[in-house]
């Protein structure tokens, strides 16, 4: 399946295109880039990993997709905090980028499974 048919890195795109619309007027350089560049992560994570030929791979990059996202999370709870982001659209995006996380996970979970699959010693008599 190719990166573009997959539910979570359409969301994750969107996810993405909301916090540089959302930082859009934030002032603090440092902030503003850390926030949208763990937000870019976490789709071109997903791209990457999927064009990569072994499952191990493809693991790899959800995992680096997934840990973006709790980098995110971070930084939204920080941003809405300090008031550098409106609260209430910050805490929509967690909530988001929380069920993308549970998303990859599930992911994760089933890649893993082939792994083990294709790699089960069946005997036969």
């Amino acid at each position: 399946m190719r990166f573009e048919q997959l539910d979570v890195w359409k969301r994750a795109s969107r996810l993405s295109c909301q916090i540089y619309q959302l930082t859009e007027s934030v002032s603090n350089w440092g902030f503003k880039d850390q926030i949208t560049r763990s937000g870019l992560s976490v789709p071109s994570n997903i791209a990457e990993g999927e064009e990569r030929e072994t499952l191990k791979e493809k693991i790899r990059f959800l995992y680096y997709a997934k840990g973006s996202l709790g980098e995110l999370v971070t930084q939204l709870y920080i941003g809405a905090e300090i008031e550098y982001l409106d609260k209430q659209m910050a805490m929509s995006m967690v909530k988001e980028a929380k069920e993308l996380a549970k998303i990859l996970g599930a992911l994760i979970k089933q890649k893993q499974a082939q792994i083990k699959e294709d790699n089960a010693d069946y005997q036969t008599k």
